[in-house]
């Protein structure tokens, strides 16, 4: 996403210049979201993105392993030679974390591309036993996925909660029985200590019978071809961007899951592997690109720092998530979380830092406005369910 979006908005912007797009991937540039649903169930072949390259004056090279980048020279190094360039964005995105100790083991499959989507088909068309690890974003996805397909499914999370880190246990609780009205069966607090023929044993020393073994524990930037490059890292591995997607060598930038940048909105350095991140960074991307052509002063150039958004789909029910909340940050119900439709309002200040909203858009959709305006709302009326966020501004 976030590499063809910079191309397709270079040129929207009034690029002249050439435009080279390399992958690593053979299949042609793709959209990740329906690997977890349509493409997993065979409902679609693929999720390529409908993009004419060619027509776009844009020179797409796949199946181009990147193997380092000298920044002094401005070439970039691939497993079939040197790239020269003149501008270079990064945008290689995040891979996943694999399970300790599961490396290279039989039946262990990931979800992050199209090959790993085709290679889990079977396993669903199979409607064997399946044990899922990690009950985050993809964990649950991917469960729903494989129940609709008649898998007997048992997912396993170390934490106490599904979604660590993502939401607070005292919201994340509440999703605990999506899993069982699922038909899945939900263990947590319990790690895997190993992945065996057959199955997997657990810390406690629990064993479970699996056909497959889907790992779905998090994912880190792919930045280790930048070792030796000079590029600034962060300690989660993200390429240090600025507030304009600037990293710290002259001349590159960086864009979506693989970079961080400080966001003057919360006040902190933001990491976020989402969609929506990739679809906003490229347009601030090429709109500076651009302005670093113009002579001094003639062009002003544009700062990354959006509202973080992202949605997902699960066990029958439509999640949305907009803003950045902390543990200092009050947490503010919206409706009962035991009903179908329900949202959760942080607040800081007065102000609304984040919403999530189950199956209510309208308070997504106008809680996210309320977010980028930063503005002030009454508490009793967040609180109000039956009162539309927009009229909670003071």
């Amino acid at each position: 996403m976030a590499g063809v979006q910079t191309a397709v908005q270079l040129r929207e912007q009034g690029w002249p210049g050439g435009i080279r797009l390399i992958g690593s991937e053979h299949h042609q540039p793709y959209d990740r979201p329906p690997l977890s649903k349509a493409v997993l169930l065979g409902k679609s072949e693929d999720a390529a993105f409908d993009v004419d390259f060619a027509s776009l004056g844009t020179d797409l090279e796949l199946g181009r392993e990147i193997t380092g980048l000298r920044t002094a020279e401005r070439m970039l190094e691939t497993a079939a030679g040197t790239v020269g360039y003149d501008h270079l964005v990064i945008a290689t995105g995040a891979e996943p974390v694999a399970l300790p100790g599961s490396e290279g083991v039989r039946g262990v499959r990931l979800l992050r591309t199209l090959d790993d989507a085709a290679r889990l088909r079977p396993v669903l068309a199979a409607r064997g036993e399946v044990v899922v690890v990690g009950a985050g974003w993809i964990g649950a996805e991917f469960t729903t996925a494989a129940r609709e397909a008649g898998c007997a499914v048992t997912v396993v999370e170390a934490a106490g909660q599904p979604l660590p880190g993502a939401l607070p246990p005292e919201v994340a609780v509440h999703m605990r029985d999506w899993y069982e009205q699922s038909g899945a069966r939900l263990r947590t607090g319990v790690a895997v200590r190993s992945v065996e023929r057959g199955g997997v044993l657990l810390a406690d020393g629990t064993r479970l019978r699996a056909d497959a073994v889907v790992v779905g524990i998090g994912s880190r930037p792919a930045t280790g071809w930048l070792a030796g490059s000079g590029i600034e890292l962060g300690g989660d591995g993200g390429v240090l961007a600025d507030e304009w997607l600037r990293t710290s060598a002259p001349h590159v930038y960086a864009v979506g899951d693989c970079a961080s940048f400080p966001s003057a909105r919360y006040g902190e350095r933001l990491l976020v592997h989402h969609w929506d991140n990739a679809l906003q960074g490229p347009r601030v991307v090429a709109a500076n690109i651009i302005a670093a052509t113009l002579p001094d002063g003639e062009a002003e150039l544009a700062v990354h720092d959006p509202v973080p958004y992202f949605w997902s789909e699960q066990f029958g029910r439509f999640i949305q998530y907009a803003g950045h909340q902390t543990g200092g940050d009050e947490l503010v119900w919206r409706g009962d979380p035991g009903e179908a439709a329900w949202s959760v309002c942080w607040l800081r200040e007065g102000a609304l830092t984040a919403l999530l909203a189950v199956g209510r858009p309208r308070d997504l959709a106008q809680g996210r406005r309320l977010i980028e305006r930063g503005a002030a709302v009454e508490r009793e009326r967040v609180a109000d369910a039956a009162v539309a966020l927009k009229k909670a501004v003071r």
